[in-house]
């Protein structure tokens, strides 16, 4: 870029950059606290360039439809976080957003963008920072040397301004859609790049290559960004197992190796208590690292370690549940105590080699007394025992479960994301319409089931305001986004909630 293109460049941001003024603008202590800030990524162009053959190398599940799944469906979860959290960028503009509209309100490098300090797309982030040359230069040449690149091509992304610069490093294409090097289709789910534990934020190790990238882009936002300047001594990073490349199998078996650790296997589910899972994805050797570093900053008193099967089905711990209210959760029958009935109805039953409730192992862990962890029996006692005792939850505690619970219905809304939901306030989430059992076992459990263009109708006409609504599960369009294996718990990273 030429000092003048910079200049005006750097004159353009400056007036454009959201000015955080909160005290304390990052702060998570619950699941269910009001929502008040968190990160996202919109689908970007790189989605569009995954294929059949690299799908699985890439980590996606499928290809999906880029242009619905921005318009018809991704576009809702936007309006419906800014209705939420920033009202005064979307009241009185659904009309003009819809499907047909050119889109500019969501494209972060447009002047019409909605650029809000509460809904924040990463990427705008990176483009920030990328406006500091020293940084560019760095991280340019990181990601070359990760992708393997030419320095030919380190000269000519140098060349682009920070925004469309910021696009390239997600999606790997150039403006032209030229593919430099793999997409990162799954930066979509920003839980996974890191997680808010109190004042403290965690970043992820990922286990698969494919998302080293992500890493590293995270890594540079979360130290470099004006936004979390006042948290540089605050940010957690877990170390490898020392000496773990010295081991035989090294590259293979990471489970023993590696300390490799992924957001959506971290819950901070109350102000002293965090929960980690064991997955296909988080290895128990990062579970310890975790417990080990959060006590020892007195950040919780208490560390649960989920342990789930490693499938593919589960791949981490807010796929098989997330909390709903102070006393609501909804879950996996499978891996729950329904009764020996209910559990015969479920298709895992048929198809599992054995019982998948077996491969559920609970310990829970006090500060000082991490000798003696607790083992909890099953999941549902150990999700009773927080809403009443870290919650304080005075009603009865209810379990909703994925599919109703019924067969086969159970397994198959699990794998799009039923039990994967986001908590905007206490009894408010907000998930996928395509698992209709599930949101009839919603109904069953007196919660009002509306689709999101409805409840945003609503909002606009004055019948109803995100400070009034209570009990109630928000459906998103959801045809291309379920594709993703990733519902809205996975495409969140709170940085902020209110307290309970």
């Amino acid at each position: 870029m030429s000092n003048e293109t910079k200049s005006n460049y750097l004159e353009r941001s400056m007036t454009a950059m959201p000015i955080y003024s909160d005290t304390h603008h990052i702060n998570v202590s619950s699941e269910i606290g009001t929502l008040k800030r968190l990160l996202i990524h919109s689908p970007d162009r790189g989605l569009g360039k995954v294929v059949p053959s690299k799908a699985q190398d890439w980590l996606f599940e499928d290809i999906v439809h880029l242009d619905m799944m921005r318009r018809d469906e991704y576009d809702y979860y936007v309006k419906i976080l800014l209705y939420f959290l920033d009202p005064d960028k979307v009241q009185g503009k659904v009309a003009m957003l819809g499907p047909d509209s050119d889109r500019s309100f969501f494209k972060p490098d447009h002047k019409d963008y909605f650029n809000s300090d509460r809904v924040i797309d990463i990427q705008s982030l990176l483009g920030d920072i990328l406006i500091d040359e020293a940084i560019r230069i760095r991280l340019i040449a990181a990601i070359c040397g990760i992708e393997r690149t030419s320095f030919r091509t380190q000269q000519q992304l140098s060349q682009y301004e920070p925004i469309e610069l910021a696009k390239i490093m997600i999606s790997g294409s150039l403006p032209d859609l030229t593919m430099l090097f793999a997409p990162l289709p799954n930066f979509i789910f920003t839980r996974d790049i890191g997680i808010v534990i109190n004042d403290h934020i965690l970043l992820n190790k990922p286990a698969k290559l494919a998302r080293t990238r992500e890493a590293l882009l995270a890594q540079y936002i979360f130290f470099h960004h004006p936004l979390f300047a006042d948290y540089q001594d605050k940010i957690i990073e877990i170390p490898d197992n020392e000496h773990a490349f010295l081991l035989p199998d090294a590259d293979i078996n990471r489970d023993v190796t590696r300390s490799t650790l992924e957001g959506g296997d971290v819950m901070m589910i109350a102000k002293r208590h965090l929960i980690v899972g064991v997955s296909e994805r988080t290895t128990l050797y990062a579970a310890q690292q975790v417990m080990r570093l959060v006590f020892s900053k007195n950040l919780v008193d208490k560390v649960t370690v989920i342990k789930i099967p490693k499938k593919r089905d589960y791949m981490h711990i807010d796929t098989v549940f997330t909390q709903v209210k102070r006393n609501v959760w909804v879950l996996l029958g499978a891996l729950a105590r329904t009764g020996d009935e209910a559990k015969k109805r479920d298709v895992i039953h048929f198809f599992a080699p054995k019982d998948v409730s077996e491969d559920l192992k609970i310990l829970q862990f006090i500060k000082g007394l991490e000798h003696k962890p607790i083992e909890i029996e099953n999941l549902e006692d150990l999700l009773a025992d927080i809403s009443k005792n870290d919650l304080g939850a005075t009603e009865s505690v209810q379990f909703i479960y994925s599919g109703n619970n019924e067969f086969p219905f159970g397994a198959r809304e699990q794998w799009t994301d039923s039990c994967n939901l986001l908590a905007l306030k206490d009894g408010v989430v907000i998930g996928y319409d395509r698992n209709e059992k599930t949101a009839d076992a919603f109904r069953a459990a007196g919660f009002e089931v509306i689709a999101a263009a409805k409840l945003l109708a609503r909002f606009e006409q004055g019948q109803s305001s995100p400070e009034t609504i209570e009990n109630t599960f928000i459906m998103l369009p959801s045809a291309e986004l379920s594709r993703a294996r990733g519902g809205s718990h996975c495409m969140s990273l709170p940085l902020l909630r209110e307290e309970i």
